[in-house]
């Protein structure tokens, strides 16, 4: 088997390619901008998934493509460049695998496509959407793709994760070095539901849904535990040794701060430290269930957040991130 992955260089494809690697799979990774350097043994494609030619190279001979390259909140990019990366680069990657005869292509997508979840309810995957940031929007906009792809006998599946976290995530590293250094404040009482993931628990579902999924189907991929902002923070402050952030900032106040930073960042096109995107871990809640993927191809998560973290928080500090 040659597996195909886009988006290598990030945090969830670095991991997933050691897993591939691990269960003996043969794989190419279409490189962008950053290399693959830590991961020997990995062929790569230098080339763009908007580039037709590049994507006809690195799709030969593919048998499973693996879509994780997207334009994120945390990159400085215009606009544009949502739409053009995560809908017609998505687009342009079925169109590439199609004209390849690739037997399966694993698209990611994101669980913001669904906004913020009601109170006391837990979305399985035909709760209805309404994403709310543009990049959110995007990513339903590409799954909506995939879904017509799938109907027009392209073998797709959708992945959408919960909250991933793990060693080396650059991401969740923000929220625990300031949580460890006792800069970080809640906001509105934290009370958001999340659904926590391990790294490994994702990876280990993602091989399972690319060899078990159902054609077009949407699976939910998260841990089992459904926590609070508030919950998770202290359960990071307990692993970092810390008393548990007790600043409490309101909404209203939160929410302008990160406006007004959003639109002096973007003069000087940075990322701002504080943003309506990053405020919905607080404001948002994505209670989810992976009820589907465990009944279609019986995933089973095993690591809780407690453990979890204590593992993550290690590793930062043996690498002397914190």
């Amino acid at each position: 088997m040659l597996a195909l992955v886009t988006g290598a260089s990030g945090f969830i494809g670095s991991h997933l390619i050691r897993a591939l690697k691990a269960k003996g799979i043969e794989i190419r990774a279409l490189v962008h901008k950053t290399p693959l350097t830590e991961i020997p043994g990995v062929s790569s494609v230098v080339g763009d998934i908007l580039d037709a030619e590049s994507l006809a190279k690195a799709m030969t001979g593919v048998d499973t493509v693996f879509h994780l390259a997207a334009a994120v909140g945390s990159i400085v990019a215009e606009p544009q460049a949502f739409q053009e990366i995560n809908v017609n680069g998505t687009k342009a990657v079925f169109a590439a695998a199609r004209k390849a005869y690739v037997k399966r292509i694993v698209h990611f997508s994101s669980i913001g496509v669904l906004g913020a979840v009601k109170a006391g309810e837990t979305a399985d995957e035909e709760y209805p959407a309404a994403p709310r940031t543009l990049y959110d929007r995007t990513k339903f906009a590409a799954e909506e793709a995939a879904r017509l792809a799938a109907a027009d006998g392209v073998d797709v599946v959708i992945i959408r994760p919960g909250w991933v976290y793990g060693p080396g995530d650059r991401r969740t590293f923000k929220f625990f070095n300031a949580v460890c250094r006792r800069r970080f404040a809640l906001v509105a009482g934290a009370s958001a539901r999340q659904t926590p993931v391990y790294i490994d628990d994702l990876v280990a579902g993602v091989l399972l849904a690319a060899q078990k999924g159902r054609q077009g189907r949407i699976y939910h991929l998260a841990g089992d535990e459904i926590m609070s902002a508030k919950e998770m923070t202290r359960i990071v402050a307990e692993a970092c040794g810390v008393p548990c952030p007790r600043l409490n900032l309101p909404r209203g106040v939160a929410l302008t701060t990160a406006y007004c930073l959003e639109k002096a960042f973007s003069l000087i096109k940075r990322e701002s430290p504080l943003s309506r995107g990053k405020l919905a871990f607080f404001l948002d809640s994505k209670a989810m269930s992976s009820a589907r993927a465990k009944k279609e191809f019986a995933f089973a998560p095993r690591i809780d957040f407690s453990a979890g973290i204590v593992r993550t928080i290690a590793w930062y500090r043996e690498n002397g991130w914190l």
